[in-house]
C-alpha cells in the first residue's frame, strides 16, 4: 500500500473531497467518486467503521482502483452520543446541514455550556479492489462542546456550532490550514500518512 499514488474518494460529498484533498496534498491523488459515475454504498452498518468499510470497497469493485472513504459523526455527551452515526440525515434524509443545526441546537435547548460536550470522529478506511492485503482503517477524534447559536461561514457540516475543546474558537472561523492541524480529520489523515509508510517498511 505505500505505493498508492491516487485512489478514488467513496463520497459524494464535497466538503470533505475538499479537505481531504487539501490534507492529503502531495500524499495520494483523490479522484471524485462522481467523475467515474460510481454508485454510492447505502450506510446500512452500525458504527463509523462498518459504514466506511461498505463504502470503501463498493468504491474499490466498481472503480477497481484503491478507494479511500471517510465516515465521520458528531458525538454529544448531553444527547447520549447522539447524531452519531446518523451526524448527516439528522433531521431528516435530504441532509439539510441547516436543518441538522437547527435540530441540535433545539434540542440542546437549555442545555448549560459546560454540559454541552462534544467530539467529532472520523474513521478512514482504504481498500484495494482484489481485497489481497487487509484495509487500512484509522481514527481521529476532536474534542470540544457545541455552541449556543451558529456562527462562521467555513468549513461544512455542523462546524458553525462545534467549538474547539483547546482554544474554545468556532469550526466555521477557522482557516483550512488551523482546521486541519486540530480536526478529527486532519488527525485521521496523519494517522493513515504513518499507517501506509509502516506497512511500506514492513514490506520491505
Amino acid at each position: 500500500m505505500s505505493t498508492i499514488r491516487s485512489a478514488v474518494l467513496a463520497s459524494g460529498n464535497p466538503g470533505k473531497l475538499r479537505e481531504l484533498r487539501e490534507l492529503l496534498r502531495g500524499q495520494i491523488r483523490l479522484i471524485d467518486m462522481r467523475e467515474l459515475a460510481l454508485v454510492a454504498a447505502e450506510e446500512t452498518g452500525s458504527s463509523l467503521e462498518e459504514n466506511a468499510r461498505l463504502k470503501a470497497f463498493a468504491a474499490a469493485r466498481q472503480s477497481g482502483l484503491p478507494a479511500l472513504s471517510d465516515d465521520s459523526g458528531l458525538e454529544v455527551d448531553a444527547l447520549g452520543g447522539a447524531p452519531g452515526i446518523y451526524s448527516s440525515r439528522y433531521a431528516g434524509d435530504d441532509g439539510n446541514a441547516r436543518a441538522n443545526i437547527r435540530k441540535l441546537l433545539k434540542d440542546l435547548d437549555g442545555v448549560p455550556a459546560g454540559n454541552r460536550t462534544a467530539r467529532f470522529r472520523c474513521v478512514l478506511v482504504l481498500a484495494i479492489p482484489d481485497n489481497e492485503q487487509a484495509p487500512l482503517i484509522v481514527e481521529g477524534v476532536w474534542e470540544g462542546r457545541i455552541a449556543e447559536r451558529a456562527e462562521g461561514r467555513r468549513g461544512f457540516g455542523y462546524d458553525p456550532v462545534f467549538l474547539d475543546g483547546r482554544t474554545g474558537k468556532c469550526a466555521a472561523l477557522m482557516s483550512a490550514t488551523e482546521k486541519g492541524r486540530r480536526s478529527h480529520r486532519g488527525l485521521a489523515v496523519r494517522e493513515l500518512v504513518r499507517a501506509l509508510g509502516r506497512r511500506g517498511a514492513g514490506a520491505g
